[in-house]
């Protein structure tokens, strides 16, 4: 799989979309169309958890009173297909690789790895 998923509508996802090198990307946008389960099952498998899958940085990570939970990871695997926002983003999985988020070190991870 080489697949990148955004949301259209992220002005962080948008920037980061523009800065890397030109490949056959397949994007998905998932608030259009949403993550299937099995999808988010492989990108657990190489992500290692949900966990590193799932946003708390979300507005309905609070509005929803989860802060405020202790999840586990079938909670946070149900959340992530339930609503979107929950996932971080972007999450580009190329083969066996899997970038997670916008941090800068694992932006420049994924310029470096496509670049190549």
């Amino acid at each position: 799989m080489k697949k990148i998923f955004h949301l259209s509508t992220c002005t962080t996802c948008q920037r980061i979309l523009k800065d890397l090198p030109k490949h056959a990307l397949e994007l998905q946008d998932i608030k259009s169309e949403a993550i299937t389960e099995t999808q988010l099952e492989e990108m657990k498998h190489l992500a290692g958890s949900y966990e590193a899958l799932f946003s708390k940085r979300s507005m309905k990570y609070r509005a929803w009173g989860l802060n405020e939970k202790e999840l586990s990871e079938d909670d946070m695997k149900d959340y992530i297909l339930k609503e979107y926002t929950f996932l971080k983003r972007p999450v580009a999985v190329i083969d066996d690789n899997i970038f997670i988020g916008n941090a800068k070190k694992n932006v420049e991870a994924l310029i470096a790895f496509l670049s190549n």
